[in-house]
C-alpha cells in the first residue's frame, strides 16, 4: 500500500492573499474521496516556515528552561497571561539542529549540547504549513549564562523560567502551560527519565 496520495489531488489555482509576516494562500483543487468521488475544495494555508524547538534538561540537578513571552493570537483570543513555552524559532535557512542551538542562546543565553530528536510534527496541520523539530537537549544550570531575552528588533521580550520537570508538567493541567509543543518535550522528557 503506497502513502503517496499525489494522483488524489489536482490543483487548479494557488492564489497569494497576504504576504505580510507571513504567507497566506488560497489553494483551489478537486480531491478524489475514499469512495472514489471527485470533490471540489478550497482551502486557505497559512505559511510560517518551518521551526525548531528544544527542551533544555539539566538531569543532575533536576531542572528545565522554560520560556515565557507575549504571543498576539493567545491575547486575541482571550489568554491575558504571558505564554509559557519550550524555546523555539523560525529555522530561518539553517537545519534544525543549528536553530535549536542557537534560539537557545538567543532566547535564554544557553549553551545547549547532545540534542535528542523527539519528533517532526504539524502542530496545526488544517491551516497553518509549518513543520517543527523537536529536541530535548542537555543543559548545565550552574553554568554562567548570556543574556538571553530574544531578539528586540523582532519584538522579542523573553523571560526565562527555570524550574523542575515535575513542576512544570504541574503546569500542564492547573492550565499555565496551554502551548502544544511545549506539552509534547515535557512529557517526552518524563518518559526518557
Amino acid at each position: 500500500m503506497s502513502d503517496d496520495i499525489s494522483d488524489r489531488v489536482k490543483l487548479h489555482e494557488m492564489k497569494l492573499l497576504s504576504d505580510n509576516h507571513f504567507i497566506l494562500r488560497r489553494a483551489d483543487f478537486d480531491y478524489r474521496r475514499r469512495d472514489g468521488e471527485w470533490q471540489a475544495q478550497q482551502r486557505e494555508s497559512y505559511d510560517l516556515g518551518d521551526a525548531a524547538c528544544v527542551l533544555p534538561v539539566d538531569r543532575a540537578r533536576d531542572k528545565v528552561l522554560l520560556v515565557r513571552q507575549f504571543r498576539w493570537p493567545v491575547f486575541e483570543w482571550g489568554c491575558r497571561e504571558l505564554l509559557v513555552e519550550a524555546i523555539a524559532g523560525k529555522l530561518d535557512g539553517d537545519d534544525p539542529r543549528t536553530c535549536a542551538t542557537r534560539e537557545a542562546m538567543e532566547e535564554a543565553g544557553v549553551a545547549i549540547s547532545s540534542l535528542r530528536l523527539v519528533t517532526h510534527c504539524f502542530v496545526s496541520p488544517g491551516a497553518v504549513k509549518e513543520r517543527v523539530s523537536m529536541f530535548l537537549a542537555d543543559y548545565d544550570s550552574t553554568a554562567p549564562r548570556a543574556k538571553g531575552g530574544g531578539q528586540e528588533q523582532e519584538g522579542e521580550d523573553i523571560e526565562v523560567l527555570e524550574m523542575s520537570l515535575d513542576d512544570a508538567l504541574a503546569m500542564i493541567p492547573a492550565g499555565a502551560i496551554m502551548d502544544a509543543k511545549t506539552v509534547l518535550l515535557l512529557q517526552a522528557a518524563k518518559l526518557a527519565g
